[in-house]
């Protein structure tokens, strides 16, 4: 958008002033990671050597898991997860439909049978009654995602999982640091995966990681991501090149000292916009679970369905990039739809998702952006 002005001291002459948009992500990049990452080219070694091996090591101790096995992407981290531990044909996995779409793909890719749950309206997040719901004989493990950054349930669906033998695989894609009654995400379940993608919390531009303390999970990712090799041209099985880079390392590595401080900043915007927020009639503010750490991926608020778009296309014709994440359940995209998902399987998914809206809470927000958000919001009726 923008506001066209003749121009009286230059005849014929018009300007064209561009309104500033308030982006919903926005990675932060400093003088630490362009370092770094000059460090990595003068040294001519681009692909995998002490700079991933620094990066696995720093982030598994912040976690709190044994191992960290770096990759090219959070899709391929989750999907190595999955196959590293042993979810295969025939087996059926019970995950969340309203998370992106790569959280089931992943089951897909191991040719098993994603098993949707239903979520909790508050948090977004997987609810444990629905997870029980779904178990069967055939039931191998349960895929959660830490929607926005806010953990699940964990006390109780861990609890699930080991009464019912089932491993627990937990997509930490948004939730870099998030905490569960104490204990961070991606060191509660048998193994979890992380993305580095360049909206997220820390980046690497692409890039993942997998945090397991089981050694046979940790040694089958790391053959799996190199190719199937266990020695040089020694291929035990059928692998992928999924490796992280040492340029993608170098801007972990830098990101990684700015995290704690990044993730401070998003709590305190959120804290600012919900305060701000609350008491709209027609606007309901996030929600977090008590015992949850959240680290604001997203800052996501309801509206009624027949407010949504409207709300949607006024705000960012007025600079507020918000953003819908996520317009339909994972079950009902095209792809799934023919593999036999109908809709109606997850109601609360479905009424969810078409009420959610995200507002920008990145840190490089100013003082000035998070008042303009509240402005613009206040001033849509």
């Amino acid at each position: 958008m923008g506001i066209i002005w003749e121009n009286p001291f230059l005849k014929g002459r018009y300007v064209l002033f561009v309104r500033r948009m308030i982006q919903i992500a926005k990675p932060d990049i400093r003088r630490k990671e362009i370092e770094l990452v000059t460090e990595v080219l003068k040294s001519g070694a681009l692909t995998q050597g002490a700079y991933v091996s620094k990066f696995e090591e720093n982030f598994a101790s912040f976690i709190g898991t044994k191992h960290g096995i770096s990759c090219s992407s959070g899709t391929s981290a989750l999907t190595t997860a999955v196959e590293a531990a042993g979810i295969g044909p025939g087996d059926e996995v019970i995950t969340t439909p309203f998370t992106f779409i790569a959280s089931s793909n992943a089951i897909l890719y191991s040719r098993a049978k994603v098993v949707f749950a239903d979520i909790d309206e508050r948090t977004f997040n997987i609810d444990p009654v629905s997870i029980v719901s779904k178990i069967t004989d055939k039931t191998k493990a349960v895929l959660v995602v830490h929607l926005y950054g806010q953990p699940c349930r964990m006390n109780e669906i861990r609890k699930i999982c080991d009464d019912n033998d089932l491993l627990l695989i937990e997509d930490c894609a948004q939730a870099h640091g998030a905490e569960y009654k104490g204990k961070k995400v991606g060191s509660i379940g048998d193994v979890s995966a992380f993305s580095f993608y360049a909206t997220k919390n820390m980046v690497t531009g692409e890039g993942g990681m997998i945090m397991t303390d089981n050694d046979a999970i940790a040694e089958k990712s790391r053959v799996i991501i190199n190719q199937g090799q266990v020695n040089r041209y020694d291929h035990i099985m059928v692998g992928y090149n999924n490796r992280m880079t040492n340029i993608e390392a170098a801007i972990g590595l830098g990101q990684f000292s700015r995290l704690r401080m990044m993730t401070a900043k998003r709590r305190e915007n959120a804290s600012y916009l919900s305060e701000k927020l609350k008491g709209i009639e027609w606007l309901e503010v996030p929600f977090t679970e008590e015992g949850c750490s959240h680290v604001w991926h997203q800052y996501t608020v309801k509206v009624d369905g027949a407010l949504r778009d409207s709300l949607f296309d006024y705000l960012n014709k007025n600079g507020v990039g918000a953003r819908v994440y996520y317009p339909k359940p994972s079950y009902m995209q095209p792809a799934y739809q023919e593999l036999g998902y109908k809709e109606g399987l997850c109601p609360v998914s479905e009424s969810v998702s078409k009420r959610v809206i995200s507002l920008p809470v990145h840190p490089l927000l100013t003082k000035a952006d998070l008042g303009k958000i509240v402005e613009v919001v206040k001033g849509f009726r």
